[in-house]
């Protein structure tokens, strides 16, 4: 039997133990391997991607045991301005556009690295940062092998700053790193700030990462047709149930309602908010106008995906998620991406096509 379950109705609350608990890689990419992912060979980068990658893992020893979750053990060689041995990164960082496999990439690593490691989007470490601390974030990130960051960006200047910081001190404690992102390291904040203010800190960012270029056309969509038709306004649930019969939670929203939580809910709560859905249904969607509510729906967009929730949406089709203003400034990126991913789980929902 199907329950209807509505997400503008929902408050969740997140604990520290259960924030850290969560950094994994998404079920989406839970078996990901570096032999599952399939280079273009139209794009040479991509096979060397995968061939870094599998060394920079295979370079990786276990740590000892630690004692708990938040027990504190220093490793014993601290390395010198986040280098190893031979004076290279610690880092590995993957640049390229969306739908490159970049995440299944990082997932790949995360996967294949020995020891106890950590996997997240950037906005996840922000967040554990406010939820624990940031000298107890390290403390306990300094217990790791490997810290992955799945779509590094720089939004604002205390981003920019706490960022620099804690990936310079997990790296001089000898942890490995390893991101992804749609600009270059050096580039970080173009556009969202006056980066050239924080020319040194986006400089030390850049000097604890290797840059690894992934070039490639976004698989979601290669030989795909625009994002599909949107239903009529009130077909949305029979077209849903009639898709998906042997699913059993649904989310219904009206648009409105589920943006107007989503202002409410704190981003590192996204996760929690959707965890039970099998299938997200909206109506009269609309574009999204405000920057804040922009980037709060592009986390939401991101954990969506993550789970692979099929949508099926009334109202404009999400090509028109957000303006043109946005499309074009500074956070443009992010919003394309944002609008791969939902196009991507609308032709699921809409279209039986399975995303990939």
């Amino acid at each position: 039997m199907t329950e209807i379950v509505a997400l503008s109705e929902r408050n969740p609350q997140v604990s520290s133990e259960e924030l850290l608990a969560g950094f994994h890689p998404s079920y989406r990419f839970g078996e990901v391997s570096f032999d599952t992912y399939i280079p273009d060979s139209a794009y040479p980068s991509q096979a060397g991607a995968v061939e870094r990658l599998e060394a920079f893992a295979a370079s990786m020893k276990a740590p000892k045991k630690a004692g708990g979750l938040f027990s504190i053990f220093r490793r014993d060689a601290k390395k010198a301005n986040g280098k190893n041995g031979n004076g290279q990164p610690n880092g590995l960082y993957l640049d390229g556009g969306f739908g490159v496999g970049k995440t299944h990439l990082l997932a790949s690593l995360w996967h294949a690295a020995p020891g106890r490691k950590a996997f997240g989007t950037f906005v996840e470490y922000t967040n554990l940062v406010g939820a624990l601390s940031f000298t107890t974030t390290v403390e306990v990130l300094k217990e790791y092998t490997l810290v992955c960051i799945d779509e590094f960006e720089l939004d604002d200047p205390g981003d920019t700053v706490l960022m620099s910081r804690l990936m310079r001190e997990l790296s001089d404690a000898g942890v490995k790193l390893a991101a992804t992102s749609n600009t270059l390291p050096g580039a970080l904040g173009e556009g969202r700030f006056a980066s050239q203010d924080f020319k040194r800190e986006i400089q030390v960012l850049a000097d604890q990462f290797e840059t690894i270029r992934v070039d490639g056309e976004d698989f979601r969509h290669r030989g795909l047709e625009r994002a599909p038709e949107p239903v009529p306004v009130g077909a949305e649930v029979q077209s849903a149930k009639e898709n998906f019969p042997d699913e059993k939670v649904f989310a219904v929203d009206d648009w409105a309602a589920l943006t107007k939580n989503l202002s409410r809910v704190h981003p590192s709560r996204y996760r929690e908010l959707v965890k039970d859905i099998d299938v997200l249904v909206l109506s009269n969607v609309t574009t999204i106008t405000e920057q804040a509510m922009a980037l709060r729906f592009v986390v939401l967009a991101d954990r969506l995906y993550d789970k692979d929730v099929p949508v099926v949406a009334s109202g404009v089709p999400f090509e028109q998620l957000f303006t043109e203003d946005m499309m074009a400034g500074g956070y443009m990126k992010k919003y394309f991406r944002t609008v791969s991913r939902m196009t991507a789980l609308a032709r699921e929902g809409h279209l039986g096509e399975k995303a990939l």
